[in-house]
């Protein structure tokens, strides 16, 4: 499998670093971009490098270069995932203009018909944010915001990051060792 990782500058690049650590450990062929303003959020949130990030992605790409082999639908890849996806990639998404890496290959996916995953990052959100969600999922993309589960009993923020990032790699049917799945509710008597 290969797949193309975005990392924006909103909030939340634990999420994408995360998901690398995941595909690298899977296996997975990936292709990383990271924005001009990752890296400063990288910096503020968490205690990676540029360095050790970059090491986990099988290849990495400048956001400015618009040249690159996956920004042509030739490009032979299996999907997209940006984690997070800032309110302004999203937008640029939506409308087309393609004006960085990032946004010109999820145009590609989009033109292509592949698989486009988006871990949008806001609270709360305003109405455009949410015509602007609304108007890729009618074009097939999945908007995932990374929105904490509880029925696992999370232990930890690594807790609470894992199972969104199982959840999205669900969305390329990888399943990884970390997921702890919904089992239901269990019946303790046979009458009611």
């Amino acid at each position: 499998m290969r797949l193309i990782v975005g990392i924006s500058g909103a909030t939340g690049a634990i999420f994408g670093i995360r998901m690398l650590e995941f595909l690298q450990r899977a296996g997975v062929e990936t292709h990383l971009i990271l924005s001009q303003w990752a890296e400063v959020t990288v910096h503020l949130e968490t205690s990676y490098t540029m360095s050790e990030i970059k090491q986990l992605a099988s290849y990495v790409y400048s956001p400015k270069n618009l040249a690159a082999s996956i920004s042509s639908g030739s490009f032979q890849v299996d999907g997209m995932v940006i984690a997070p996806c800032s309110m302004k990639s999203l937008a640029s998404i939506r409308h087309g203009l393609a004006d960085n890496l990032m946004t010109r290959a999820a145009d590609v996916l989009l033109k292509e018909r592949k698989k486009l995953v988006l871990l949008t990052r806001e609270m709360p959100f305003s109405d455009i944010h949410l015509e602007n969600m609304l108007d890729l999922s009618r074009m097939g993309v999945t908007i995932l915001p990374p929105v904490p589960a509880f029925y696992n009993h999370p232990q930890s923020i690594d807790d609470l990051v894992n199972h969104i990032v199982v959840r999205t790699l669900d969305q390329f049917g990888l399943d990884t060792e970390e997921a702890k799945r919904w089992n239901g509710i269990h019946a303790t008597t046979k009458n009611r």
